[in-house]
């Protein structure tokens, strides 16, 4: 199952998707391929681990050198620098998208990147993606072929918009194959989220994760979140959501 998490800055995406993570692990369904589609790159930290190399920089040395004579085929070259950047971790690896792309024409390897990435992909057998903030990876088709859309807000009206505006994108450009919904991260009014999130986003609620203190002490010390304790509170709604949904 390919399940990736989507939200406006400041919701706390990462951390959801690390729970994600971490729960998928305790389940033994494993093994799992953990991307950071982010450019402002923070999943590793929250799964306390860190990648060699990350693809943006493959693709831009890759470009680089398509002048360079003929040596190891590109494809081949790019083939063992992709399984190179994963960072191996406790019953999951982590992949890192980096930066996006700067100025020059990057069909060719894109294209390579591609298959490869699919190549890759298909060996795990769930794969978690954490894309950046906002709608900017829908509109580059990132989350093509996407069986779990997870669309995280905060309990507040701008967020809740926010992630209405996220759905409808990703609605229009048919980037989801399988389920879209909505988690509110953070909450500390249960009443007002249970009466008015599904409402105002426009989405199917399927979890709402509260504040937990835990989190916030694990994040100030730079602790990884698969290390959180079966009481986190957090831990335990994120479960509850994806029980409800059969994962």
């Amino acid at each position: 199952m390919v399940i990736a998490v989507s939200g406006k800055g400041g919701t706390g995406k990462t951390t959801v998707a690390a729970l994600i993570v971490r729960r998928l692990i305790r389940k033994r369904e494993k093994p799992v391929l953990a991307v950071d589609a982010d450019p402002n790159s923070n999943l590793g930290g929250k799964l306390g681990v860190e990648a060699k190399s990350a693809i943006g920089a493959l693709r831009e040395d890759i470009l680089k050198r398509k002048h360079e004579a003929a040596g190891t085929p590109k494809q081949w070259r790019l083939e063992y620098e992709v399984q190179d950047a994963i960072a191996e971790g406790s019953g999951f690896d982590l992949l890192v998208m980096g930066r996006g792309e700067g100025p020059g024409c990057y069909c060719s390897v894109n294209n390579m990147l591609r298959g490869l990435l699919s190549k890759v992909s298909s060996a795990y057998k769930h794969v978690v993606i954490d894309n950046e903030a906002g709608m900017e990876h829908l509109s580059r088709r990132t989350d093509d072929k996407v069986d779990l859309m997870l669309v995280v807000s905060d309990a507040t009206p701008t967020g809740l918009q926010s992630a209405k505006r996220i759905s409808r994108m990703a609605n229009e450009l048919e980037v989801v194959r399988g389920r879209m919904g909505l988690i509110v991260n953070r909450v500390t009014d249960f009443d007002w989220a249970e009466r008015n999130a599904a409402e105002h986003a426009g989405l199917d609620l399927l979890g709402l994760i509260p504040e937990d203190p835990l989190i916030q002490d694990y994040e100030l010390r730079s602790e990884p979140i698969l290390t959180l304790p079966d009481e986190s509170k957090a831990a335990i709604a994120l479960g509850k959501a994806f029980a409800s949904i059969g994962v």
